[in-house]
């Protein structure tokens, strides 16, 4: 399932970067036809929809979309510039307002947009990403927080949030869509090319608390859960075989500077020690420092 659904014929398109503008330091950027064709809202299961985000620079993440009879849930909001494209996106399958936002972590590719959609709906995370949000001076850090999981029920269809450890961040949440057996994953599992054409691969955020070392542990837990569809973070739709081959590659990571370590691997050289071409992972030699300092106690 690695490329994502059709919704029909598309619309007209809402012409992305078409006005060049600033907003929380950020310039929106401009899009070709061919790149806006990819960003619009289309279906993936009953009621679902996915208004698609491939990089954490140009498209943002992935926004889920669940529309109900009585409201409409979404999970992400990309960037701070994205309130009236997502809203736009939305009015094109339904007339109903955006009641609840759930923020998957704190990053403003995924809860950018917090700010503009709180007058009129309930943000909810966990309870790390909202400390994040603030200590890191982001707008609009959300009202409603969990701390193991929760629920929200909107005519008649139930979203859960659960949080299941450190990984991309210490506030990582799934949203899973039990009647659908779909999960939005957030950037615990991100998959396929940026628009740029580059290679996305895993980021293990230090600084706001991820753990490179826990992350399998925290994909074992949303395993756990009954799904056969994935929305990444960033990338197509994905199944839960991919989940499993990402896990595998995380663990791969970590044995191979394991193995250097033990070999006698310094800080400085472990970047050039490891190597994860066959993983499809152009990881920088910063996050192979990373892996070390946490495998070493550094971190």
């Amino acid at each position: 399932m690695h490329t994502l659904k059709t919704l029909g014929s598309l619309t007209a398109l809402v012409v992305l970067g078409s006005i060049m503008a600033m907003a929380a330091g950020q310039q929106v950027p401009r899009f070709t036809p061919e790149q806006e064709a990819r960003l619009q809202i289309r279906g993936v299961k009953d009621g679902l929809y996915v208004i698609p985000g491939f990089d954490g620079g140009q498209s943002g993440g992935n926004v889920a979309v669940r529309v109900t009879d009585g409201g409409v849930i979404i999970v992400d909001n990309k960037f701070p510039y994205s309130f009236d494209f997502i809203t736009e996106q939305v009015r094109k399958i339904t007339d109903q307002p955006i009641k609840y936002v759930l923020n998957t972590h704190h990053h403003d590719d995924h809860s950018g947009s917090n700010a503009d959609f709180l007058p009129t709906a309930e943000v909810i995370a966990h309870k790390n990403a909202r400390a994040n949000i603030v200590r890191n001076n982001q707008p609009g850090p959300p009202r409603v927080i969990f701390a193991d999981e929760t629920a929200v029920f909107v005519g008649g269809a139930e979203v859960q949030m659960f949080h299941f450890g450190r990984g991309h961040t210490n506030g990582d949440a799934v949203a899973y869509f039990p009647d659908l057996r779909t999960v939005h994953t957030g950037d615990l599992i991100v998959f396929g090319q940026r628009l740029d054409g580059s290679t996305l691969s895993p980021f293990w955020d230090f600084g706001n608390g991820g753990s490179v070392l826990e992350w399998p542990a925290t994909l074992t837990g949303l395993l756990a859960l009954d799904f056969d569809t994935v929305i990444p973070g960033h990338g197509p739709l994905l199944t839960k075989d991919d989940v499993r081959i990402f896990r595998g590659k995380m663990e791969i990571v970590i044995d191979r500077v394991r193995t250097e370590i033990a070999a006698g691997a310094t800080r400085d050289d472990i970047g050039s020690r490891v190597d994860t071409a066959d993983l499809d992972w152009p990881l920088a030699p910063s996050r192979f420092r990373n892996v070390f300092d946490e495998l070493t106690g550094a971190q």
